[in-house]
């Protein structure tokens, strides 16, 4: 069985490229579609919900500024279409699962960082993204700057 359609999920930082570079060596592979997702995680979420102020203003500036950094990182993947880039807003894991959904995935990969101790064996949104996936799941292990 190959895969009909990958998706993969980025954080937009330079540790994406070796999961873009499998992901793509693996779509050619199988002749499979590539989308990728970038999910912008809400500010209240960061500062643990109370904040006393609005951060709309900041908020919509963090989604344009993920917009421009995506469109600059799919400028190195020219197999990736403007309707096969995601970019979303809210909790990653659930973002994650629904477009994959929605868009009838049925491979999801991310990025791990693959941390000692069993509660770190993959980072938290690779973990999360793991756990009720609508489809199979394949963390790619980042290598640690030494």
């Amino acid at each position: 069985m190959s895969y009909q359609h990958i998706m993969v999920a980025v954080d937009l930082t330079e540790e994406c490229d070796p999961v873009m570079k499998r992901a793509v060596a693996l779509a050619d592979g199988t002749h499979a579609k590539l989308s990728v997702v970038h999910v912008v995680e809400p500010m209240a979420m960061a500062f643990g919900g109370d904040v006393p102020m609005d951060l709309s203003m900041l908020q919509q500036q963090q989604f344009d500024q993920a917009r421009e950094r995506l469109d600059a990182f799919s400028t190195k993947y020219p197999q990736l279409l403007a309707e096969q880039r995601h970019l979303t807003y809210g909790q990653p894991r659930q973002e994650i699962h629904k477009l994959a959904e929605e868009q009838g995935c049925d491979l999801i990969i991310v990025g791990s960082h693959g941390r000692h101790g069993l509660a770190l064996l993959l980072g938290s949104t690779a973990n999360d993204v793991l756990h009720g996936a609508p489809c199979d799941v394949l963390a790619v292990r980042l290598k640690k700057d030494s």
